[in-house]
Order: structure tokens, then sequence, then C-alpha cells
């Protein structure tokens, strides 16, 4: 177990939405980056239809700069397939 507390440089939150009527697509993505009681550092991901529960993935990371680098690449893949911040179209 580790002697030190861990402390992350800034909170990292996200949520993103993509929308299409005609596809009758409503879907979320959320992720945040927050310590472990253990020590380490846990990127949670959530994802599904908007308004739903939907579904729960924990990565868990020693070093905050491996979890801020996986949450960039993430948010890279959901930006270039239509995802945008609640309330805002998507750039076409």
């Amino acid at each position: 177990m580790r002697d030190s507390v861990v402390m992350i440089a800034q909170p990292y939150q996200l949520y993103i939405e993509r929308t299409d009527a005609s596809k009758n697509m409503a879907r979320f993505y959320a992720m945040a980056i927050e310590p472990t009681l253990f020590g380490d550092i846990c990127l949670t991901r959530r994802w599904g239809r908007i308004g739903a529960q939907g579904q729960m993935m924990k990565h868990s990371f020693a070093r905050e700069d491996e979890a801020v680098r996986l949450f960039l690449d993430l948010l890279r893949q959901k930006r270039n397939r239509g995802y945008h911040p609640k309330g805002k179209k998507a750039a076409t």
C-alpha cells in the first residue's frame, strides 16, 4: 500500500451526447478521472441511451498522465463520431 495520498492536478469530467432524430439515436458518453482509496487513479466511463442507466467501465492507472492520455484519446474518438457537449450542435 502506498504511503502518500494521491492528488490529481485538476478535476477531469466530461459529458457529451450524440443525437439524430432521423435514426432514433440519442446517446450519451461520460468520463471522469478521480483518485481511488487505494492510491491509484481511476478513469470511469459511462455510456448508453439518454435517459437510461447505461453501462460503465473503470480503468485504473498508477499515474495521472496515463489516465489523461486515455481520456483525451477517447474524447477525440467520440468527437470524430459526432458527439458534442449537451445543448450544442455537432459541426458538419
